[in-house]
């Protein structure tokens, strides 16, 4: 068998690095003189590299204690939304709240009304769920101007993580529950005293109190040091910076459920809680504000979510609507999770409209714009879920359609 010379050379290289790299009599030591080679020191925690510009979109606003950011979809990877990169909302900007003196107060009509330390919440049995969280307003401004210029302004008050906490029945069934009770208000501690009611039947199916948020600490702006996570439903519900939970028999129609989070219908009527986030998809790549490298292959990808359940298919078109062709699902699909599809596509180097259509396990299908605006006009700012679409030109640049 001949000698492989490449193979030779992997084995002398390492020895001739090292001899090159021994100290001579009259040179300064290790110790004395770091190698040209060495890196930089020990970042600080969270540090990204300096080439790696992924940031939040933070919008210029006059009052940003009741502003939003926006996850930068398209510069993400994966399902899973690194915390520093989750959206926020707030409505009386983030509170500094001191963990060892917050408690969480469950009351009303129980048997034993409780109160919980984080200590003692974090004694009790524990779960980790991936979930996406979506504000209501996501895509609002598309109601009546479709068109958002890249994936952060259309779709990007939505993120993906996972959330670890106790679940909300375990605490219920400690406090004792009285047959009256049928809905929840649940109250955060920032200066408005944001609140929410909810159905009892979904904070007993899959509700919890979450402490931790991708292997740590909810960071202050997801509601450290604890916030409500209630899978599948419209992120206002998912209170932050919870502090009591009152169990009534009736919702107590707040502020964020009357005048907010409703939708009004032409006919002067108003779809009034209507919490479960429909399914809903986008393309991130290609997408607005970017440009494509010339014809050739490139693959379509993009995230899809749905709060009835897990995606079952995506389906992608390239011609603007006409025909559709189905994208590959990266596993694990998960219930109430991103899902992230993928298909391989030959550009011929015109210009060309793509969109994507997601379809959950319950066979609600993504509508368009059109069949949204049928049924439910355009005074609505919440709750749009209409089929994103971006046309590419013949130079390869990409915005909204």
């Amino acid at each position: 068998m001949k000698p492989n010379p490449r193979r030779r050379f992997l084995q002398l290289a390492p020895i001739a690095a090292l001899a090159g790299c021994a100290a001579k009599p009259d040179e300064k030591t290790e110790d004395e003189k770091l190698p040209s080679m060495v890196g930089a020191p020990i970042r600080a925690y969270g540090e990204r590299s300096p080439h790696d510009k992924t940031k939040r979109l933070v919008p210029d606003l006059k009052r940003p204690q009741l502003g939003s950011t926006r996850t930068p979809l398209a510069d993400t990877e994966g399902i899973i939304t690194p915390a520093g990169l989750h959206f926020e909302r707030h409505h009386a900007g983030v509170p500094d709240i001191d963990p060892a003196k917050h408690s969480l107060l469950i009351h009303g009509l129980v048997d034993r009304p409780l109160v919980f330390s984080m200590a003692e919440l974090k004694r009790l049995p524990s779960e980790s769920r991936i979930h996406f969280i979506e504000c209501s307003g996501n895509s609002g401004g598309e109601w009546k101007a479709p068109g958002g210029p890249d994936a952060a302004r259309s779709c990007g008050l939505a993120s993906c993580s996972e959330w670890t906490g106790v679940s909300l029945k375990v605490l219920l069934d400690e406090a004792g529950l009285k047959k009256e009770g049928k809905w929840l208000l649940a109250e955060g501690a920032d200066a408005c005293k944001m609140f929410r009611s909810l159905p009892i039947e979904k904070c007993l199916a899959d509700c919890f109190v979450a402490y931790a948020q991708n292997g740590e600490a909810l960071r202050p702006e997801q509601g450290f040091p604890l916030r409500l996570m209630v899978p599948g439903y419209e992120g206002n519900v998912c209170v932050k910076w919870l502090r009591q939970i009152k169990v009534v028999d009736v919702p107590y129609q707040s502020r964020e459920e009357t005048s907010h989070y409703t939708d009004l219908l032409p006919d002067g009527t108003a779809r009034q809680f209507s919490f479960v986030v429909d399914a809903k998809s986008i393309i991130t790549s290609p997408s607005g504000g970017q440009k494509m490298n010339g014809a050739g292959f490139h693959e379509i990808r993009g995230l899809a979510w749905s709060g009835r359940g897990r995606i079952d298919r995506v389906d992608v078109s390239t011609d603007g609507g006409k025909t559709w062709a189905k994208a590959t699902l990266q596993e694990p699909r998960l219930s109430m999770a991103f899902t992230r599809f993928r298909m391989p596509w030959q550009w011929d180097g015109q210009p060309v409209e793509i969109m994507s259509r997601a379809v959950d396990e319950s066979g609600y299908v993504q509508p368009t714009r059109e069949e949204l605006v049928a049924a439910r006009g355009v005074n609505s700012q919440y709750h749009y879920n209409g089929i994103k679409s971006w046309k590419i030109e013949s130079d390869g640049s990409v915005k909204g359609a």
